[in-house]
């Protein structure tokens, strides 16, 4: 437990090291800037280890949610947690986020805690970082493409299409079938079935959320769409073309 300790502490003292070596790199840039591109690489690599714990190296987290802890999920975990928390402070100091996104940070680093504390379940805690961080990088990008102002653009409209889809199918669908391992296995305790079942509740307040984007976006291209095709049709006076 105390090398756990340890590993989290390291790793928080490291994001917070890499946030402030990147505010000195981009000093003309906002406090907002840096801190994404903390959680841009943050992103990357833990979707990168812990897609790698769930698929490859196990054990299964549908299969056998509750099991003792591996290696590898501890370290990713330890790497995770330091690292919520230091974005949870970030977010508090500067107050960028709402209620939804700071439940869903203190749900997480409460879960994280009580798995690396336990010894056991980070099988199914693992899974849910992977189908939950995989969309972050996505999202990391539409911001800077934004700020940059090369949001409206093909890359634009590729970024939002596949964030919206793995949205959907890895942290709707997927997470709904990892929670269901969880709930049915007799092996969690009830405390960590009950943060799951939260966090799949905060999971789907941000669906709809996304799916309210996703409903604005269109109208706004349905009306712009309209919007050119009638001032591209010829006008018409009592039955023959206006003269210009």
């Amino acid at each position: 437990m105390v090398s756990t300790i340890l590993e989290v502490s390291c790793s928080l003292l490291a994001w917070l090291s890499l946030y402030a070596a990147l505010r000195s790199w981009n000093k003309q840039r906002s406090y907002e800037w840096s801190c994404r591109l903390v959680t841009l690489l943050h992103g990357v690599i833990v979707t990168c280890l812990s897609g790698y714990s769930a698929l490859f190296d196990g054990p299964w987290p549908l299969t056998h949610a509750g099991s003792p802890n591996t290696s590898l999920q501890t370290h990713v975990l330890s790497l995770t947690l330091g690292y919520f928390i230091f974005d949870l402070g970030w977010c508090l100091y500067f107050q960028t986020e709402g209620d939804l996104m700071l439940l869903h940070h203190t749900l997480s680093i409460c879960g994280m805690i009580m798995v690396l504390g336990l010894g056991k379940s980070a099988t199914e805690v693992n899974a849910v970082v992977f189908v939950s961080e995989i969309t972050n990088p996505l999202l990391q990008t539409r911001w800077f493409l934004r700020e940059m102002g090369r949001y409206h653009s093909i890359l634009g409209e590729v970024v939002d299409f596949v964030f919206v889809f793995l949205f959907l199918v890895l942290r709707i669908v997927g997470g709904a079938v990892i929670m269901y391992a969880m709930v049915t296995s007799p092996h969690p305790i009830w405390l960590l079935k009950a943060g799951g079942l939260a966090m799949y509740i905060v999971s789907l307040g941000f669906m709809f959320e996304i799916c309210s984007f996703v409903r604005r976006k269109i109208l706004k291209k349905c009306n712009s769409w309209k919007s050119r095709r009638s001032m591209d049709a010829p006008e018409r006076t009592n039955g023959h073309l206006a003269t210009h």
